[in-house]
């Protein structure tokens, strides 16, 4: 009678299966992209090869090339100082700012500042803002932060009160570093607000500054009045 060999124990360690190396792909990857490399270079030398052997089309290229830059520049431009103008006469109407979203009211305030010679003035509005919506520097070299309150139905709507005031005062200056801090509104401001705002050193932009600043061409700085003195000398001034 034969003998039955005892079974093998299973240890439950997984066989190890044979690793197999990718290096045959990596290498056919390399040799396409010189390959490719190649035919390129060979195209260009080519093409160049062909235009110096032909030299009223070399010229004729070159041509075309300097009269295209030349139009993109002259419309470039044109763009700008129709830009610019734009700029210098902008001019909004009350119906129109009521109509804003109220992040489009910041950045309507933002273009009234650069329109008045505030060439920085950027819109920073959103989250994390810090009380501020819009910062500028004018042509005096004031830092200005500006808070914007937008109301749907204008006076109408709810009063900005002093807790806004509260936040804009808390940051404006310390955090923002502000010479002149600015809450403007197409609304109204409550008297405790106005009271505040007052003691405080604050600026206060109602509907009715509002709509004298949006429609006409006189900067903040002027209408508001008493704003800290220039910083730096200027042709302005």
């Amino acid at each position: 009678m034969s003998r039955r060999r005892p079974a093998r124990r299973r240890t439950g360690r997984p066989r190890r299966r044979p690793i197999r190396r990718r290096g045959g792909s990596s290498s056919s990857m390399l040799a396409l992209g010189a390959f490719v490399v190649v035919a390129l270079g060979s195209l260009v030398v080519g093409v160049l090869r062909w235009l110096t052997a032909h030299p009223p089309v070399l010229v004729l290229l070159l041509v075309a090339v300097a009269g295209g830059a030349g139009v993109w520049a002259v419309r470039r431009r044109e763009r700008s100082r129709w830009a610019e103008a734009r700029q210098r006469g902008l001019r909004f109407a009350m119906p129109q700012i009521d109509a804003l979203h109220h992040r489009q009211f910041e950045y309507a305030v933002r273009d009234l500042m650069r329109r008045d010679g505030c060439s920085d003035a950027e819109q920073v509005g959103g989250a994390g803002d810090n009380g501020a919506d819009v910062k500028a520097t004018d042509p005096y070299g004031r830092r200005w932060v500006i808070q914007c309150k937008h109301r749907k139905a204008g006076t109408a709507g709810s009063a900005v009160g002093t807790p806004d005031l509260h936040v804009l005062n808390g940051t404006g200056r310390p955090v923002h570093h502000g010479d002149v801090v600015v809450l403007v509104t197409n609304g109204r401001f409550t008297a405790k607000a106005v009271d505040f705002a007052r003691s405080q050193d604050l600026h206060l932009v109602n509907r009715a500054l509002l709509a004298q600043w949006a429609a006409g061409s006189t900067p903040l700085w002027d209408l508001l009045g008493t704003v800290p003195p220039p910083r730096r000398p200027t042709s302005l001034s």
